[in-house]
This record gives C-alpha cells, structure tokens and sequence, in this order.
C-alpha cells in the first residue's frame, strides 16, 4: 500500500515547535479574512500563554502535563484559526470580536492544569477531571476589568466547555447561534489538533500516565490506552459529525484557499494515524514503532511504564 505523506504534508506548512511562526500564520489567516483585523489583544494573550506554560508567569509554575503541553495549545490554537477562516471561506461569518473570543479561548482552553506556585503535590494532571473548569475561572480572573472582555464571561465559559469530551453539547445554553458556533469551532480543533499530530501515538503514553494521576479508571497500562485509542477515534468522528456541528467540514476550504491543497490534511493524518496504531498493537514490542520524539526513550528513562 503506498504510503500517505498527508502528515509529513500538515507539518511542512508551519513548524508546530515555534510559537512564533505559529503565530505569524495565525495573523496571515485573520488578516486574509479582514485586512483591518487587529491582532492586538490575541497578540497580549498568546505571549502571556507562552509565559506561564514555560513558568514566566506571576503565582504560576511551568506546565508539567507532557501531553497537554505548550505544542498542544499552540496545535489547537491554529487548528482554531484555520477553522475560522474555512467557515468564512464558506460564508459562515463570526464578528471581530467572537473570533478574537474564540482564538484567545483556544490559548485558554488548558490554563487549568498550571498548578500555582504553592502547589507543591503532584502535577497538573491531577486537575484532569476539572481543568476546563480552572480554565474558565483563569480564563476569567484574567479579563477582569477588561474594557472589552470583562463582560463576556458567559461566552468565554461556553466555549471552553465545548473542549470537554463528555459535556453534552446540546445541553450548553450558549448566547446565540455566533456563540454556538465558536464554540463547536473551539470543541473540533482541540481534536483535530491533537489527533493529527505526528507525535499523538507517543505522546498517548504521557497521557496514560495523566490518567493516571487523576484517578480516571478503564485503563490498565498504556498498552490498554493505545489498544482503547482505536474506539476513541470512532466516538470522535461522531462527535464531529453531530455534536459539534461538522465545522470540520470548513477545514478543507482552508487548505484549499491558503495552500492550495485540496483535501482535509487534518482528518487525512489522524487517519494516517490510526492506521499506525493497528500495526502498533499488533506488534509485542510496541514501544519499538514508538519512535518520534525520543518519548518512549523518556518514559523508560524514568522507570514508569507499567
């Protein structure tokens, strides 16, 4: 079978690893939307982000949760971006300010797992179960006062809940359909962000060990996280499909309005992805087709796999 090179695609457009660059992209997208669009204050949040991820920030340590790390935020935070430029490419318009809402969600959407400085148990991983929630509350201790933000508390809070696997969409009592949307935009990035990176099946093995700390039951070890991994991915098409709405859908008038490339890079790596995964568990030594990112060098380093 020939080789899909959608992954090795997706990484070459924008290096993943520079915040930067990243961000650079971000102000391409929102300004092909509107020329006049001000970056300002998505500017102010991105590095504040970058400050208390690396431990920068007043009353915050550096982020110590390896899957829900800085490169993921930075993933989520131009999957988001990319989103809402193909739902403007389809017609389906947010306002200036829902897009600076949503974007600076998608930069919030894991501040709940910072543990503070006097937070000396543990890591953050033990906030697994509440994180969303410490997100909204960060989220909202950050804007207050804010003269444009300090008031939209209730948008920032429904959109970060969207980001919860399990929360029923349909249940949130979102503002109006503008905040609706951003916030199955937020919801599907966070998936397709994490899903589609060529570091996901290695980084499943930090997140096994995330789940761990938190208490959160139905996995043995991290054989059993991977082997699980495959129902997930089928429980996350759905999701996409109905309960966010298939605003993955506009992903791929990104990439055809950006790049050029007609096809959904996202949705065709986690694919890529998966089928990866049933070679994996296949194999008895698994961890030897575990081989980016040194990660499965670390665990064993640190004597924790089960």
């Amino acid at each position: 079978m020939k080789k899909d090179n959608s992954t090795q695609k997706l990484i070459s457009l924008v290096d993943i690893d520079d915040p930067e660059t990243i961000f650079h992209e971000v102000e391409i997208i929102l300004h092909s939307i509107d020329p006049s669009f001000s970056i300002k204050e998505i500017s102010h949040v991105f590095q504040d982000i970058i400050r208390l991820f690396e431990g920068n920030y007043p009353g915050f340590q550096a982020c110590n949760t390896e899957y829900h790390d800085l490169r993921h935020t930075m993933e989520v935070f131009l999957a988001t971006a990319r989103l809402i430029h193909g739902a403007f490419v389809d017609g389906k318009l947010l306002s200036e300010k829902m897009i600076n809402i949503d974007i600076i969600s998608a930069l919030m959407h894991d501040t709940g797992y910072n543990q503070t400085l006097d937070d000396t148990s543990g890591t953050g991983a033990k906030y697994t179960n509440d994180h969303i929630l410490r997100s909204i509350d960060f989220c909202n201790h950050y804007f207050a006062g804010h003269p444009s933000f300090a008031n939209e508390w209730k948008s920032f809070g429904d959109i970060l809940l969207c980001t919860g696997f399990t929360e029923r969409i349909n249940e949130i009592r979102f503002l109006n359909q503008e905040v609706e949307t951003a916030g199955k935009i937020l919801g599907t990035a966070d998936l397709l962000g994490q899903m589609a990176d060529r570091l996901y099946l290695e980084k499943l093995l930090f997140l096994y060990y995330e789940f761990k700390e938190a208490g959160i039951a139905g996995y043995e070890n991290e054989y059993d996280l991977l082997s699980k991994t495959l129902q997930f991915y089928h429980v996350t098409l759905n999701r996409m499909e109905y309960d966010l709405g298939s605003v993955y859908k506009h992903m791929k008038l990104h990439f055809r309005v950006r790049w050029g490339i007609d096809s959904d890079l996202y949705i065709e790596s986690i694919n890529n992805n998966i089928e990866y995964l049933k070679q994996v568990i296949r194999h008895e030594e698994y961890t030897s087709l575990l081989r980016r990112g040194g990660i499965v060098e670390r665990i064993k380093m640190r004597g924790l796999q089960a």
